[in-house]
């Protein structure tokens, strides 16, 4: 019942919904002097790159946050697009890279390729790939290329930790980084 352990839960089994019928999770035994960043499974520092960097690992469906220093400052799980998507009759996968945060939308942003579908807190890195909020972040690759993650987590990175080029610009890394 209680918030931060729900959240550590929630980010221990990459997903944002209810558990379904016959699935196991992961459930820590003592989580009460501990918060999510104990939980990453990331290591707490890296080479610094000089700029703020958001790097998603599709394998492990996660992101960290890692602060100009090389520190870690926020994770959690992401989704990202699949091998094939049936009504575009394309591959569909993220674009690994290292790419430069270029544009951003807030709580309103919709995808102009797909329907308008919501993408809150949108971070552009590459053409129509973004970074963005999400109510379905399943635990496995279900997206059309994008990376999914929760949308509180999207309005964080996109509030308090990406900036656009002329502000100093934040680095995507898709792929190994370490």
């Amino acid at each position: 019942k209680d918030p931060i352990e729900r959240d550590i839960v929630m980010r221990l089994n990459r997903v944002n919904g209810n558990p379904w019928g016959g699935q196991t999770i992961v459930v820590p035994k003592d989580m009460s002097s501990k918060d999510h960043l104990d939980y990453a499974p990331f290591p707490r520092a890296v080479n610094p790159i000089g700029k703020n960097a958001v790097i998603v690992f599709p394998s492990e469906l996660a992101w960290a946050a890692y602060d100009k220093h090389g520190h870690l400052v926020h994770w959690g799980p992401m989704s990202g697009g699949k091998d094939w998507c049936a009504d575009t009759q394309e591959k569909c996968r993220t674009v690994n890279g290292m790419f430069e945060v270029y544009r951003k939308g807030g709580g309103g942003c919709k995808s102009r390729k797909f329907d308008g579908a919501p993408m809150p807190y949108c971070m552009f890195f590459k053409g129509g790939f973004a970074l963005h909020g999400s109510n379905s972040v399943p635990g496995y690759h279900a997206s059309h290329g994008c990376v999914r993650m929760y949308t509180k987590d999207a309005k964080w990175l996109n509030r308090h930790f990406v900036t656009l080029p002329k502000e100093g610009g934040t680095i995507v890394i898709v792929g190994d980084y370490y």
